[in-house]
């Protein structure tokens, strides 16, 4: 699962295992929140520093237009979005990818918990600014 090629691959190997954990125990069929707080319990029994529900702020040309909460915002570096859906799409996908630039994250998890087996994807921000 650790990929050393990949940046943060040892933090987005801890969630997703922790998103296997959870998937595990609780399986698919119920809504995102219960996912949501179920992988909050998760990451902090394995030590892992996250803010739930963070207000994102998003900008246009330098001018904030406006906020997103991203699901999870963890050690400051990875978005993680959590779904509960039968199957990923490139719906799933793109809207995971704006959030990436639009917070100007270079790397996130998009984690779905409602198909049979947990489903998940590695994003990279390829517009990613350096600050």
């Amino acid at each position: 699962m650790i990929k050393e090629q990949y940046k943060y691959s040892e933090l987005t190997g801890k969630i997703i295992g922790c998103a296997m954990e959870v998937h595990k125990i609780l399986g698919s069929g119920f809504q995102e929140v219960i996912y949501q707080r179920a992988l909050a319990i998760e990451m902090t029994l394995q030590g892992i520093d996250f803010k739930r529900e963070f207000d994102m702020q998003i900008f246009y040309k330098g001018e904030q237009i406006g906020t997103r909460r991203v699901d999870f915002l963890v050690e400051g570096v990875v978005s993680v979005e959590i779904k509960a859906v039968a199957a990923l799409d490139d719906t799933h996908l793109n809207q995971a990818l704006n959030y990436l630039e639009a917070y100007n994250l270079e790397i996130g998890l998009l984690i779905n918990f409602g198909s049979k087996s947990l489903q998940y994807r590695r994003l990279i921000n390829s517009k990613f600014k350096s600050v």
